[in-house]
């Protein structure tokens, strides 16, 4: 049986990233190698972890693109959270460090979005439960 165990996001500093998520989220670190080249947040049954670029050369021995916030557009891949209080975590996140791409809006079909950028120009968004229309 396939099962989605983690998605690895490439970083500047692990640990730094680690305490971004940390501040903005609550999510806790349940994973730092001694290295702190690789940690993991405990988000449920799929991991949320980070690896340093210099690891990912390892792995990766022809390269990637890096996320990188200083550019104009983020990356289309997005990490996803979903709260009932879509407007207070935005703002937490934004005091621990991201920067807004898009204030919370209604969508038809029943869910509040926003989105925001991590310190390392990922894309999260940041959402309600899907509300049924009747």
């Amino acid at each position: 049986m396939l099962r989605f165990a983690y998605t690895i996001v490439y970083v500047h500093d692990v640990s730094q990233t680690l305490q971004f998520y940390q501040r903005a989220f609550g999510l806790q670190t349940c994973f730092l190698h001694p290295s702190q080249s690789y940690g993991e947040l405990d988000t449920g049954n799929t991991k949320l972890a980070f690896a340093n670029h210099d690891l990912a050369k390892e792995n990766l021995p022809d390269g990637y693109q890096r996320v990188d916030a200083r550019q104009s557009k983020p990356w289309g891949v997005e990490i996803a959270f979903m709260t009932d209080d879509v407007a207070g975590t935005v703002e937490a996140a934004r005091r621990a460090g991201a920067t807004l791409v898009a204030a919370a809006s209604e969508k038809p079909w029943g869910q509040t979005v926003a989105y925001v950028r991590d310190p390392d120009g990922m894309l999260i968004e940041i959402c309600s439960p899907v509300q049924s229309k009747k």
